[in-house]
């Protein structure tokens, strides 16, 4: 990775975090789209690299188109090479309604967020990881374990919008999509597909499908386990039930930037 380039965005904490860290430590240069760089001001690993010109903070809002214009120009650092990697984490922090359980808002923010992403690509285009959860299609949701069904009924709001982006990524892919799972206009907007490359025309292309997430220690770091301590399948895992944040993080750099032409087109599911 030394030399690389790879933009951040959804970096300021969780999974786009921990996966910059481990990209940094390797020689990459990171670039971040933050709202509020001021996140970084008492971190210190962050400011070490940000004086080694290492870790590069860019102010902006990745539901502004030009933001994330504006960042994928920053991440290039010169014009001489292009952005290797984009690692797409977007989430928002989760609100509890009595109607709705846990909201987002806006309850698109990760699909209108990729859309801007993909209106706005870079040439030649760079390869682009981008992190959904496990079981929030009607196909998959059949394998998840009854409790974890009983949880995902109250963060449906949050899955809507993790639907949609998989819907934009796998038209740009030009994957089959199933009908049922489409979210229709409320978070794709009108005319969407005018705005991202045409079906099939992009498939440079990750999709990462973590089970429920929690803020566990790196499994793969302790006593030299790797990627045996945690399960990784394209499609669906059966009994998926947890899986660490910063194992997610191993998995994408250890695993999927390091052997982009083993994932490269597919939805691989992590867990425990």
């Amino acid at each position: 990775m030394e030399n690389s380039k790879v933009l951040v965005i959804g970096g300021s904490r969780n999974i786009g975090y921990y996966s910059a860290v481990r990209l940094l430590a390797l020689g990459a240069t990171v670039t971040f789209l933050l709202r509020s760089p001021q996140v970084f001001e008492q971190d210190d690993t962050i400011q070490n690299y940000i004086k080694e010109g290492k870790a590069r903070l860019v102010q902006g809002d990745a539901l502004v188109k030009d933001d994330v214009r504006r960042a994928w120009s920053e991440a290039r650092v010169d014009d001489t090479t292009p952005v290797d990697f984009l690692i797409f984490t977007v989430g928002g922090t989760p609100q509890f309604s009595l109607t709705k359980g846990f909201i987002v808002t806006p309850p698109n923010l990760v699909t209108q967020s990729l859309i801007n992403v993909l209106e706005t690509l870079p040439s030649p285009h760079p390869k682009i990881i981008g992190v959904s959860s496990a079981g929030i299609m009607q196909a998959s949701h059949k394998s998840l374990p009854l409790p974890v069904k009983l949880l995902h009924s109250l963060i449906s709001v949050p899955h809507k919008d993790k639907r949609g982006m998989e819907e934009v990524i796998a038209h740009s892919a030009g994957r089959e999509w199933d009908a049922r799972d489409s979210v229709g206009d409320e978070i794709l907007g009108v005319d969407w597909t005018s705005r991202v490359p045409n079906t099939g025309e992009f498939k440079s292309i990750a999709v990462i499908r973590p089970a429920l997430l929690t803020d566990g220690v790196c499994r793969a770091d302790v006593k030299g386990k790797g990627s045996e301590a945690y399960r990784v399948k394209e499609g669906d895992l059966e009994s998926s039930w947890t899986v660490s944040r910063k194992d997610v993080a191993h998995f994408i750099v250890e695993g999927v930037v390091k052997h982009w032409q083993e994932w490269e087109g597919k939805c691989a599911s992590i867990a425990y």
